[in-house]
């Protein structure tokens, strides 16, 4: 298999990117094609889904050999399950599956038809192997279960976002930032409060710390 796109996002890197698809559905990226798939004919219809799955690849996570068990996060990093049995991107194939919006198609770029999808999360770069829709009569199901991840996402965390420090951000950024932080993007099992985290989105560095619910951003720059 070869990618017939890539992903344009605002994370440099994994830290920081919602740990689901859908979590933050303010988030915006556009999926830009390569050659020879850099045709409008292939989108023909496409207009009409409300939501796409993106098949990609985890490029960041690439690896000799395998693990039959993996640790998720969502069970404090210190329980093995078996990697079938999750999301995880250490896999056998290192493919990921993300159920994200269509949020408008533009046909006659510069660099050729552009996806503009909402609520992924993707890396910035990474490598899309397929494009389907999604068909709500198939792959809704309600009554679905969980297993060890059927709870939603603890609540989220309220966030103190100095106005000096938001005004730094590109207005247009704000609130999907603002929903990133909320999610909480630290590890489930790091709980130290002292411990000032970064991560890169949209073209700066975040800066924040942890205590007691609140998250509370310390410093926004340029990134380097």
């Amino acid at each position: 298999m070869e990618p017939i796109a890539h992903i344009r996002s605002d994370f440099a890197t994994k830290f920081g990117v919602p740990r689901q698809a859908g979590l933050v559905e303010e988030l915006r990226a556009a999926v830009v094609f390569e050659s020879p798939y850099r045709v409008p004919e292939a989108l023909r219809g496409i207009e009409g889904f409300s939501h796409l799955w993106l098949i990609w690849e985890f490029s960041q996570a690439r690896r000799e050999g395998w693990s039959p068990t993996v640790r998720p996060p969502r069970l404090g990093g210190n329980q093995r399950v078996g990697v079938f049995a999750t999301r995880s991107p250490f896999r056998p194939n290192p493919i990921g599956l993300s159920c994200v919006g269509l949020v408008g198609v533009e046909l006659d770029t510069a660099q050729g038809p552009l996806l503009h999808v909402s609520g992924a999360d993707l890396v910035d770069g990474t490598p899309i192997l397929d494009i389907k829709p999604y068909l709500p009569y198939a792959d809704c199901r309600p009554g679905a279960a969980g297993g060890f991840a059927g709870a939603a996402p603890a609540e989220a965390l309220a966030v103190d976002f100095p106005p000096a420090l938001l005004d730094r951000v590109p207005a247009g950024r704000r609130t999907a930032l603002l929903g990133v932080l909320a999610q909480d993007p630290r590890p489930p099992y790091q709980e130290d409060p002292r411990r000032v985290y970064g991560f890169g989105f949209a073209g700066l560095e975040v800066r924040f710390t942890v205590r007691d619910g609140v998250l509370t951003v310390t410093d926004v720059t340029d990134s380097p």
